[in-house]
């Protein structure tokens, strides 16, 4: 066996410290874990209320055409409180609204899809709001919501809008529903484009 030269590595001792030793602790060191407890906690308790939501149906995330999100929120009740009745037999009378000369025939899948859209029954024939939704879900359109006018007496059909560059998006939900009536009003804040149905629609 090879011996080599005591050299002054071989004088090296470890002092009369015994077994294992440990540096003083770092001040502090607890607020940090505690931060770390509470961000963990608050990050758990979000995600259970969003379940929780998810599963009682209060939050809803509904795709719209070319990536857009949309949640119609539009009640029959709150669309119908400007009395609809009126403007329809108004309409009725003067020999019935039409869509203006330079408003398109149709819609796009996009209109389609980013607009706001709400079926009122003007009548008191039950179901009638209902089977109009069923054919405009048919035709492409969404549907936000469907319910009961603020009145019973109307004769005549009509799609309302309220803006002018809806007109062609009425005239496209007119066309789906048989009927050619449309008529810009600001009786209905909550959707783009109302329907009022009267004794005329057929389904």
């Amino acid at each position: 066996m090879t011996r080599f030269p005591r050299d002054r590595f071989d004088d090296v001792t470890d002092g009369p410290r015994v077994g294992a030793h440990r540096g003083p602790a770092r001040r502090g060191g607890g607020w940090v874990v505690f931060a770390w407890a509470a961000l963990a906690t608050g990050v758990l308790v979000g995600v259970g209320v969003l379940v929780l939501a998810l599963l009682n149906g209060s939050v809803q995330f509904t795709e719209g055409s070319g990536g857009s999100t949309s949640s119609p929120t539009a009640s029959p009740s709150a669309s119908a409180s400007a009395d609809p009745g009126s403007e329809a037999d108004a309409g009725a009378d003067g020999g019935g609204a039409t869509a203006p000369p330079s408003a398109a025939t149709g819609a796009s899948a996009a209109d389609q899809g980013a607009t706001t859209l709400v079926v009122l029954n003007g009548t008191s024939t039950s179901g009638l709001a209902a089977n109009a939704s069923t054919r405009l879900s048919t035709a492409g359109w969404t549907v936000a919501s469907a319910g009961d006018a603020g009145t019973t007496g109307a004769t005549q059909t009509i799609v309302y809008y309220q803006q002018e560059s809806q007109a062609a998006v009425a005239q496209g939900v007119a066309q789906a529903l048989g009927v050619s009536a449309v008529q810009q009003s600001s009786a209905f804040p909550n959707a783009d484009v109302s329907v009022v149905l009267g004794s005329d629609y057929t389904g």
